[in-house]
């Protein structure tokens, strides 16, 4: 297979790159303003036979055994822990912005996902239930559905994609990727790492909004994986509800963290520096909304702002934890909505502006604002950027209550070191996720997703298996016999028009 070249815009297909006619674009990096590399919309007509090609490839892959299925999966994830992906990640550093240890940690994240899902696929087949009735075999099988489609977001568009595609693999599906445009070079330079799968049954397809509808209606395609804003979640659920496709979105956050009166208020702020401003704070689950008990708030406010000093700013390729947002209207919408928050009373205690020392490229400082109010946008929108909204209340219950007082519901997060606390968290908050003093881990075999506006559906664990397999019951009765049952009924089974029995 050639080596996929940044320069030269592509679709992947058929286990090749090839050559993309559609119009082309250039990819900037977000640090330098220099450009990585060129992109080209995929057309209609390339759509179409690269969908074909994915079908016939499908037919094939979901015949196969459960124990050949997850030996390519493996066989992928140690074709990822074999390569050597530095190329790979400073592509993605020079691509969306995020610092290089990240970029090579996310995709030493990903083999472990696929050895999971092979094996969860090879022990978890079925189910066989009590039987209803003697003499008849009873059970549940699961199927593939088809063809999935993923649609990809920019700030992990490697690790989110190897969940949802290594799940759909294993289940037996095809899988057509559709990239997020910011990181599309990444993501079709990780194709290679499917080059041992058969001719076609996983395809890469550049493009925008359009080509994510028509992938969505198309007849070819049968499930749907998209993570991404909540407005295109919305979007992208209708599409799919519309054609009656199992989807399963994840359409980001507005995080609460609550620090309680009994939080380790050192472990607190290091803990809250990471969860706020890790990858400039474009991550779903960044923490966004600060609730913090009055009796620790201004101890914890002061150990917090000294924690953010720390954070160098700067180019990802360097010794910087703070790399740019990903584009110029990433980084307006953060400044709107801390101008709109310092406007209506929030203090800065740290950042709240443009860099002096980083003129170029879209850069801003890891900010914390204090006393927040509902009133401000920042605590009703997500804002995607390197800012921690701070609000003070009175008690554990308040925190709990704020932070539920939100469309989102990805996750939520806690410091504490009462037990009490920790478990009443646990179960009040409206968030499908919640960390106790460790915010932001995940965990291939527990279920990754929220609820309310923040998405639907699982990604991970067995329920992320589920989302692309289909249920069929089937009844076995080996020794056929007439039923009692059956038609016709006997004659002492109606009753007359009194609802008398007759006998």
């Amino acid at each position: 297979m050639i080596r996929f070249d940044p320069a030269r815009p592509v679709f992947f297909a058929r286990g090749r790159y090839l050559p993309a006619a559609g119009g082309t674009s250039p990819v900037i990096d977000p640090a330098t303003l220099a450009i990585v590399g060129t992109i080209a919309a995929t057309r209609p007509d390339e759509m179409e036979w690269v969908l074909e090609a994915a079908r016939q490839a499908q037919r094939g892959w979901g015949r196969l055994d459960a124990r050949s299925r997850a030996a390519a999966l493996h066989k992928i994830a140690a074709r990822i822990e074999q390569a050597d992906m530095r190329p790979l990640a400073e592509l993605m550093t020079r691509e969306m912005g995020k610092p290089y240890p990240e970029s090579i940690g996310e995709v030493a994240n990903c083999a472990p996902v696929f050895r999971y899902f092979a094996e969860m696929a090879r022990d978890e087949a079925g189910k066989v239930a009590g039987t209803t009735q003697a003499g008849s075999f009873q059970y549940a099988r699961y199927e593939p559905l088809g063809l999935s489609v993923h649609i990809m977001p920019f700030n992990f568009p490697i690790l989110l994609m190897c969940w949802t595609v290594a799940a759909s693999l294993a289940a037996g599906n095809g899988c057509i990727l559709k990239p997020a445009p910011a990181t599309t070079l990444t993501t079709l330079a990780f194709m290679e790492m499917f080059a041992d799968l058969p001719e076609g049954l996983v395809a890469c397809l550049p493009g925008g909004a359009e080509l994510a509808q028509a992938l969505i209606e198309s007849p070819l395609t049968h499930a749907v994986a998209f993570t991404g804003s909540t407005a295109a979640a919305s979007a992208v659920a209708a599409a799919a509800g519309a054609r009656m496709k199992p989807a399963v979105i994840e359409g980001g956050g507005s995080d609460p963290l609550i620090v309680t009166a009994h939080a380790p208020l050192d472990v607190a702020a290091a803990g809250a520096v990471t969860a706020a401003f890790h990858m400039s704070g474009q991550v779903c689950t960044s923490a966004e909304r600060l609730f913090v008990v009055d009796a620790v708030h201004d101890a914890f406010v002061e150990r917090f702002a000294a924690q953010t000093a720390r954070l160098r700013i700067g180019n990802g390729l360097g010794r910087h934890e703070i790399g740019p947002l990903v584009s110029e209207a990433a980084r307006a919408k953060v400044i709107r909505l801390v101008e709109d928050a310092t406007a209506k009373g929030a203090r800065i205690v740290a950042g709240g502006r443009i860099p002096p020392d980083q003129p170029v490229g879209w850069f801003y400082e890891p900010t914390i604002l204090t006393g927040c109010t509902p009133d401000m946008a920042i605590l009703q929108e997500e804002c995607f950027g390197p800012v921690a909204a701070l609000t003070r209340v009175a008690d554990f219950d308040e925190a709990v209550a704020r932070a539920n007082d939100s469309a989102f519901g990805l996750g939520a997060s806690v410091f504490t070191t009462s037990l009490e606390e920790a478990m009443e968290a646990a179960e009040r908050l409206e968030a499908g996720m919640v960390w106790v003093n460790n915010p932001l881990i995940d965990n291939d075999a527990l279920p990754f997703g929220g609820w309310k506006r923040s998405g639907m559906g699982r990604e991970l664990s067995r329920l992320g298996l589920d989302t692309f397999r289909r249920a069929k019951m089937v009844v076995i009765d080996h020794k056929p016999a007439v039923q009692g049952w059956w038609y016709p009924y006997p004659d002492d089974w109606f009753h007359d028009a009194g609802g008398r029995k007759h006998v």
